[in-house]
C-alpha cells in the first residue's frame, strides 16, 4: 500500500470517536448485513448511491473498497452510481490523490479513471453512471444512499435485499470558493472514517 496511503488511513482509523453514536449504529446495520451476505455467500455486493454519481457515491465506494483491502476483507465489491450520469468530479479526483490513491486520469466527458492503492492491487475503475447501469449489479447488493436528495427522490432500488442511507452534505457547495480544497479533504477524510468504522465491525 503507498506510503501517503497508509498514513492517512492511520489517521483514520485513530478517529473513529469522531463519529456521532447515531451515525455509528447506522452504520453498524450496513456492517451486519456484510457479515451475513459474506458468511451465507462468500461475497457481498454494495452500490453506493448519489444523484450524479460524481462526488460522494464514488468517495464511499473508493474507501470502502480500501477498507476490504486493509482488513483483508474478501468478497467485497463495491460500485456506484447516480439517478443520473455526470462525470467523476476532478475536484473529488483531487482529494483522492491528496489523500493517497494513485489515480490514472484520462481525458473525456466521463472518463473511466482508475484508482489504486498499491502497486499490486486490482485499479478501481470509476466512472459516473446510472445505479441500474450494466456495469452495475442486477439482484441480490445493498443500496446505500449517500445523498437525501437521492434517497428522496429513488424510493424503490430494483434488486436490492437491503437499503440504508449514510448521507453525506454535498462538497459541491465549496466549488469555486477559497474553501474548495479543505472542504472536499474534509469530506474524503470524513467518509473514509465512517466507510473504514464500517469494515472494522464486519465479522
Amino acid at each position: 500500500m503507498y506510503s501517503k496511503l497508509k498514513k492517512t488511513i492511520s489517521d483514520l482509523t485513530q478517529n473513529f470517536d469522531s463519529i456521532p453514536n447515531e451515525r455509528k449504529e447506522t452504520l453498524k446495520e450496513v456492517a451486519q448485513y456484510i457479515s451475513e451476505e459474506l458468511d451465507k455467500k462468500g461475497k457481498v455486493k454494495l452500490n453506493f448511491i448519489c444523484t450524479h454519481n460524481s462526488r460522494r457515491s464514488h468517495l464511499a465506494q473508493i474507501w470502502t473498497q480500501t477498507a476490504a483491502y486493509y482488513y483483508d476483507i474478501g468478497g467485497v465489491q463495491t460500485y456506484s452510481g447516480g439517478t443520473e450520469a455526470t462525470a467523476f468530479n476532478p475536484r473529488a479526483v483531487a482529494a483522492v490523490e491528496r489523500a493517497g490513491f494513485h489515480v490514472n486520469s484520462p481525458v473525456g466527458e466521463n472518463p473511466r479513471y482508475e484508482v489504486k492503492v498499491s502497486e499490486d492491487a486490482k485499479p478501481m475503475i470509476c466512472f459516473s453512471k446510472k445505479f441500474d447501469d450494466p456495469e452495475n449489479p442486477e439482484k441480490n447488493f445493498a443500496a446505500i444512499m449517500t445523498c437525501s436528495d437521492a434517497d428522496e427522490n429513488c424510493p424503490f432500488v430494483p434488486g436490492t435485499d437491503f437499503r440504508k442511507a449514510v448521507t453525506y452534505r454535498d462538497p459541491k457547495e465549496s466549488d469555486g470558493t477559497d474553501r474548495e480544497k479543505e472542504i472536499y479533504d474534509a469530506r474524503c477524510r470524513q467518509i473514509g472514517t465512517e466507510m473504514f468504522y464500517m469494515m472494522s465491525l464486519v465479522q
